[in-house]
């Protein structure tokens, strides 16, 4: 499969730059998804800020020892050749199974990651060369690191294909959105309506901080009873005047 990657609104993302993926999950809870929440990835690298974008799908599979070579490394099926395909914005998820043994990616990859403009790197399994990656200022969600390269454990088999990646299903072009809470996917149809949805959600959480914060209590609050939503739409009507 060669998905082309569909461009994502430079609106729509700096609005879901401003939703954190807790409500994000909540969100997608409430219509219906379980599971949106990338079990396993973790900032690890440079991760410091939100990272939205359209998902660039990487898949891994266990050890063949055939095709798990150094120099697998060189062919047109090979993490080079998938790197090279990634367009500027996107965010790389990579399936490792959860494999903890092999870095998947190393310094010059993520390096030459950085150089294209990938958003961040998003994988439920971990890197290698430290070091060298965090130099790269690439953006990395990860579940640790290792020092053995991915062939030791892992074959890599493709690119921009469905995948599972922390329990979770990813389509090329479903957007991604992580933060320190984690990774959260948002099904391509929904991303729009998500958006909208989570910035309503953390406009009303940050006015009932501050009722909170002036020492309101929390039943009829939070969640909301009809008088607590009565207050918050007046206080929203005055925002706008």
């Amino acid at each position: 499969m060669n998905v082309t990657v569909t461009s994502l609104d430079p609106a729509l993302k700096e609005r879901l730059e401003s939703v954190s993926t807790a409500t994000l999950t909540t969100i997608m809870l409430k219509k219906g998804i379980r599971r949106s929440w990338l079990r396993g990835p973790m900032p690890l690298f440079a991760a410091s800020h939100r990272a939205v974008g359209r998902a660039f799908t990487l898949r891994f599979v266990p050890l063949r020892e055939d095709l798990a070579t150094p120099e697998s490394w060189s062919s047109p099926r090979s993490t080079r050749a998938a790197i090279e395909e990634m367009p500027e914005g996107v965010i790389a998820v990579a399936d490792a199974m959860g494999v903890r043994d092999a870095g998947i990616f190393g310094d010059i990859l993520a390096l030459r990651m950085k150089k294209r403009g990938v958003s961040a790197l998003i994988t439920d399994g971990v890197m290698r060369d430290a070091a060298g990656v965090e130099s790269s200022r690439l953006p990395v969600w990860a579940t640790g690191v290792a020092a053995p390269a991915s062939v030791s454990s892992l074959t890599f088999v493709g690119w921009q294909e469905p995948i599972a990646c922390g329990g979770a299903a990813i389509f090329p072009n479903d957007v991604i959105v992580a933060d320190r809470d984690g990774a959260v996917v948002i099904p391509a149809a929904l991303v729009d309506e998500v958006a909208t949805l989570g910035v309503e959600q953390e406009r009303l959480e940050g006015w009932i901080m501050g009722e909170v914060e002036a020492g309101h209590r929390l039943p009829g609050l939070y969640p909301p009873d009809s008088e607590t939503k009565a207050r918050y739409e007046a206080w929203k009507a005055a925002q706008q005047r």
